[in-house]
């Protein structure tokens, strides 16, 4: 039988006897992080030479993000969000 390390496959999954702290700075280091490099790669697309957009496609992009991010600090002073996690351009 194979020896059980005590840690889920879970992201939650952290030290024994980790804090509530603790748990919720490892985390958000690593989302934060995930986050920022992802948001380098939506600025990559502002390259012309690869790729062709217009000021709205732009606009919409940031618009979306900033809704997110207001979205996401509206709940750390306990307000929801209803909108779900989808992104799409309007035509």
């Amino acid at each position: 039988m194979p020896k059980h390390s005590g840690v889920s496959k879970s992201e939650e999954a952290g030290p024994v006897g980790e804090t509530k702290s603790e748990k919720f700075e490892r985390i958000a280091q690593r989302r934060v992080t995930e986050l920022v490099a992802k948001i380098r790669l939506i600025g990559n697309l502002s390259d012309k030479r690869n790729y062709d957009y217009t000021e709205d496609h732009v606009r919409q992009i940031f618009d979306a993000l900033e809704s997110e991010v207001r979205a996401c600090k509206g709940k750390f002073r306990a307000v929801e969000s209803s909108t779900p996690p989808s992104f799409s351009f309007k035509r």
